[in-house]
């Protein structure tokens, strides 16, 4: 009997939270990626106008992308202007300064991909905040402009 009673107790709250999703809700996720738009627009790199940041999706629209779920996105491109001529030290520096603002300035963690280190004809850098599930992507590209920069929410409810 008490057995049966302690089940009685336990086995609702353990459905409750089993079928709770644990997962980011879309208003949070939607949020963060809004910040990350101000944070590119503030950022000493991005500040600068020789950069030429330009923000052609600020991801304050819901995107449909399946049954009753959203998603947000960014884009964006931004220019380093080349100081020297050798194109893989340009590329370096340029992969170095989307990484480091990533990192350190807007939260994501990065996802290396060796395989295209000292890559001459551009790089990609992959970053994530898992908490949150938004995932980004920066083309690091030998020609202007130099970063093309896309992040976006996973498919959501709202």
């Amino acid at each position: 009997m008490r057995a049966a009673r302690s089940l009685a107790i336990i086995l609702p709250l353990a459905l409750a939270v089993g079928c709770s999703s644990g997962g980011p809700s879309f208003k949070e996720a939607a949020a963060e990626l809004e910040k990350d738009v101000r944070r590119l627009e503030t950022h000493d790199v991005f500040k600068n106008p020789l950069n030429k940041l330009r923000i052609l999706q600020r991801a304050d629209a819901d995107i449909p992308c399946g049954e009753n779920k959203f998603q947000r996105v960014l884009r964006a491109t931004a220019d380093y202007e080349r100081k020297n001529p050798d194109l893989d030290g340009h590329l370096d520096l340029a992969e170095g300064l989307i990484e480091n603002a990533l990192v350190r300035d807007l939260g994501y963690k990065l996802e290396y991909d060796f395989s295209q280190y000292d890559a001459e004809d551009g790089r990609f850098v992959y970053a994530v905040k898992e908490e949150l599930g938004i995932k980004a992507f920066v083309y690091v590209s030998p020609e202007s402009p130099t970063w093309r920069i896309h992040a976006m929410t996973g498919c959501l409810s709202s």
